[in-house]
């Protein structure tokens, strides 16, 4: 492979520089017939990392494979994703979760790391193989029954303690299935004139409450996932400000967009937890910005057209997010100020890398967007 200098590309510390890229890692200096490429214009990150990405492989593959999901992934500027657990078998072994990681290594144009689930077969009954997953040559470190929350406090709090043995984390769907059944959208006025059954933040908060208390009790690092309410905002603040360890993500589509494109009835704008108000779009926004929320994570969830080309009732709840998150998180949060080029590197790159425990070879890789 030839060896690649990047000339005038600016750094997110606002310096410009050439970047000299060979055999695959940076070096101080370029060798003789290194190929020359004019970034001027642009602006270099590092690699992106997802924290949060449906992969579908195995059992899944007609929505999604590993090979069409990293493609995606490295399109949108991504060089590792973690690829959570509600596959078919679930990645709830050390054995489906060694072939997910078998899978990344052969076909993957990023880094693929899997997501252990918490229960087995993501059910909530009893603990999955935590622990086998831990020491597989996977070497698993986030586990998450994403998709389903988990609801039973005692398995909850006993996933803690067992994660707590080794620096994992759990990532917690926050939804409270009792407050959420049948829900279509996010609960209030405009659910009630369109006829769809509400799903009210507080089946969010009410598990993010729960769960920092319990990771609190046992010492235990949780991590949520999806934020999406300006309540679930002020729980986060109030526990950080305890020094709880808790981390959390914000999706670029509830950075972007509200419950108003509900009315569309356009089933691509179906999305669990469910786009929220104006006033959560605000609260998430600024949580990113003061560090409250402390990364963006696509939760990338593609599907067969059929079934988002659906009436909204029968539509399955998801969106894609790995090629245009970084274009949202610009749109969002840079161009309206609220976070400079270095906070990007930082919700996109360092921070899921230190949360999902990535070595450092793959935060050295490098992505570039168009700057405006």
């Amino acid at each position: 492979m030839s060896a690649l200098v990047i000339s005038g590309a600016t750094l997110p510390d606002g310096t410009r520089r050439d970047l000299v890229v060979d055999g695959g890692v940076f070096v101080d200096d370029a060798p003789a017939g290194a190929i020359r490429i004019d970034a001027d214009g642009l602006q270099a990150l590092p690699g992106l990392v997802d924290l949060h990405t449906h992969l579908r492989e195995p059992g899944f593959e007609q929505s999604e494979t590993v090979l069409s999901g990293t493609r995606a992934a490295a399109a949108g500027g991504f060089t590792a994703v973690h690829a959570m657990a509600n596959t078919f078998p679930v990645q709830d072994t050390a054995g489906v979760v060694e072939q997910v990681a078998s899978l990344g290594a052969q076909h993957g144009y990023a880094t693929v790391r899997p997501v252990g689930a918490v229960t087995v077969g993501l059910e909530g009954r009893r603990l999955a193989e935590i622990g086998a997953m831990a020491r597989s040559r996977a070497a698993v470190r986030m586990f998450s029954d994403d998709g389903k929350c988990v609801a039973d406090a005692l398995l909850m709090r006993r996933a803690l303690e067992y994660v707590a043995g080794f620096d994992g984390v759990v990532a917690q769907h926050a939804q409270e299935p009792r407050l959420t059944e049948g829900a279509q959208m996010n609960e209030g006025e405009l659910s009630s004139e369109l006829g769809l059954a509400g799903w009210p933040g507080v089946a969010e908060e009410a598990i993010i409450a729960r769960d920092v208390l319990l990771a609190d009790q046992v010492g235990a690092r949780l991590h949520v996932c999806h934020v999406s309410t300006a309540g679930s905002v002020e729980v986060l603040r109030w526990a950080k400000g305890r020094g709880i360890a808790v981390t959390a993500e914000v999706t670029p589509h509830h950075l972007l967009l509200t419950e108003q494109l509900a009315a569309s009835y356009d089933a691509r704008y179906k999305v669990n937890p469910p786009l929220r108000s104006t006033e959560d779009v605000a609260a998430v926004r600024a949580a990113l910005a003061d560090g409250t929320i402390d990364i963006v994570a696509t939760d990338h969830a593609p599907h067969p057209v059929e079934s988002k080309e659906a009436a909204w009732a029968e539509a399955s709840f998801g969106m894609v997010g790995l090629e245009s998150a970084l274009s949202v998180v610009q749109a969002a949060m840079v161009d309206t100020g609220l976070l400079g080029w270095v906070d990007v590197a930082r919700v996109l790159s360092s921070a899921p890398a230190a949360i999902g425990r990535l070595g450092v070879t793959t935060r050295r890789s490098l992505s570039a967007a168009r700057r405006t």
